[in-house]
């Protein structure tokens, strides 16, 4: 099986090319300049080259403030980029994995997220992911589409890495308590990828195309998942803080963020066969790759 992910350094494309070679799988990652989301004419002649027996739509655009000010360049990435992803791996005939997020919802739902609840983005950010998610589906009949949240690995910039970093310099961190959501490692979403697309490759009848959630497994609010992280530094020998629970409010952002971002994941883990670890253990297991 030959899987072409879009885009180079992003944490899930830097997740997948490990995961690839310790399973064996041929994964080939494909950016700039030869395939450039805000470029959609690249994008089919790129993808076509690499021969791919299933494509993953990885590469967006995730400047989630900075999409206020570039709502242009977010819905030429996000949207019209990701439905020629899928356009060009509908032309050769094979599916598409397409990562969407949790900011396609507004927060205010009292549980877990499901796929058939409504939509509502409140930023720039969520609609245009949103936009790329109906053309997705609206360019290949053959997709999945896979909504995470609060994404972090040993690879690129995240809450991880930003906590151990702030540790290493302060007594006392200042972290939002009000907003709830499934810290999901980009480890684990590799692994469920490969383990959705080989399902795909298999089996040519596949038929439960669609959109899904993936997430870790539990719930944590930011000042409970940066203890967690803290935690686990300081038994391992690493930096390690105070961490004092804010509100919302006091550390403002220009895009609203939802304050539940909790997504149920039953509906993958029933397609196939396959539930992300303990957000905990994922959360140890990067902390500690993460440690000098």
């Amino acid at each position: 099986m030959r899987l072409v992910v879009t885009g180079r350094e992003g944490q899930v494309v830097s997740s997948l090319l490990e995961a690839g070679q310790l399973a064996g799988v041929d994964v080939i990652a494909i950016g700039r300049p030869q395939l450039d989301l805000a470029n959609p004419d690249t994008v089919i002649e790129a993808i076509a080259a690499a021969r791919p027996d299933v494509v993953v739509s990885a590469a967006a655009y995730t400047a989630v403030d900075q999409a206020e000010d570039e709502p242009d360049l977010a819905f030429r990435v996000n949207a019209v980029g990701a439905g020629k992803v899928a356009q060009a791996a509908a032309r050769l005939g094979v599916p598409v994995i397409h990562l969407s997020t949790d900011y396609v919802f507004d927060g205010s739902a009292s549980g877990s997220y499901v796929e058939t609840d409504a939509t509502a983005p409140a930023s720039v950010y969520g609609a245009s992911k949103l936009a790329g998610e109906q053309a997705v589906a609206a360019a290949n009949p053959r997709n999945l589409i896979l909504r995470t949240a609060w994404v972090y690995s040993p690879f690129g910039k995240n809450f991880v890495k930003t906590m151990l970093r702030l540790a290493a310099d302060r007594d006392e961190i200042s972290v939002v308590a009000d907003q709830w959501g499934n810290p999901t490692s980009a480890l684990d979403i590799a692994d469920a990828i490969l383990h959705a697309a080989a399902t795909l490759h298999s089996n040519k009848d596949f038929a439960a195309f669609g959109i899904y959630h993936l997430a870790g497994t539990g719930e944590a609010n930011w000042s409970g998942f940066a203890r967690h992280i803290l935690d686990t530094s300081r038994v391992s020998g690493g930096p390690s803080a105070r961490v004092r629970d804010i509100t919302t409010t006091d550390y403002p952002t220009k895009a609203r963020r939802p304050a539940n971002s909790r997504l149920s994941s039953a509906k993958f883990a029933s397609a196939f066969g396959w539930s992300a670890p303990d957000w905990r253990l994922s959360t140890e297991a990067v902390v500690r790759r993460v440690l000098p």
